[in-house]
C-alpha cells in the first residue's frame, strides 16, 4: 500500500512555475484530488468526471492565488503531480471535498502535466481573481465573472515544456 500514488491538481501560478524550474520543487501545500468525500458526494460520477471536478477546484484555487499576488501574469495555473499517498492529507470530511495537504513538496519528478491559460483568457482571469473570495461566498454577480473565466480550458503542457512557460 506505500506505494499507491494519488494524482492531485495543485493550484499555482506562473512565478511559482519559474521556482518549480529553478528548484525542482513546488513549494506548494495545498491541492485538490479525488477523495473519499468526493466520491461519496458524486456518487454516479466516474473517475473522470471525478477527476475534473478536483481539477476544476484547483484551477479555482490558482484564481484565489492570483488574488493574492498582483504581480503575477493573470493566467491560471494547474500543475497534475502523481505524489505518493502517504505525504497527502485530506483537509477536511466535508461531502463533497476534494481539498488535500501535502505534507512534502511535489518534486519535479512528480509532475505529470502542467495547465495553464492560454494569452486570450488574461482580461476574463484578472477579472474573476479580483471578485473569487466573493463568488465563493455566494455574491451572484461575482460567480457570474468566475464562470467567465471558467469558460476558458487550461491548455496542457507536457512537464518537459516548463522552461517555455517561466
Amino acid at each position: 500500500m506505500s506505494d499507491q500514488v494519488i494524482r492531485v491538481y495543485v493550484p499555482a501560478t506562473v512565478p511559482m512555475l519559474a521556482a518549480l524550474r529553478a528548484s525542482g520543487h513546488l513549494g506548494a501545500v495545498e491541492g485538490h484530488a479525488v477523495t473519499p468525500a468526493l466520491r461519496e458526494w458524486y456518487a454516479e460520477g466516474d473517475e473522470e468526471e471525478l477527476e475534473y471536478v478536483a481539477f476544476t477546484r484547483a484551477a479555482q484555487g490558482a484564481l484565489r492565488l492570483l488574488r493574492h499576488d498582483l504581480d503575477a501574469p493573470r493566467r491560471r495555473v494547474v500543475v497534475s503531480a502523481d505524489v505518493p499517498a502517504a505525504v497527502v492529507h485530506r483537509e477536511d470530511d466535508e461531502l463533497g471535498s476534494s481539498a488535500v495537504r501535502l505534507t512534502e513538496p511535489v518534486g519535479l519528478g512528480s509532475v505529470a502535466a502542467i495547465h495553464v491559460d492560454g494569452a486570450d483568457a488574461a482580461d476574463d482571469v484578472a477579472a474573476a481573481a479580483d471578485v473569487v473570495e466573493e463568488a465563493l461566498v455566494g455574491d451572484p454577480d461575482a460567480q457570474f465573472t468566475v464562470d467567465g473565466a471558467e469558460d476558458h480550458e487550461l491548455e496542457w503542457y507536457d512537464v518537459t515544456e516548463l522552461e517555455t512557460l517561466t
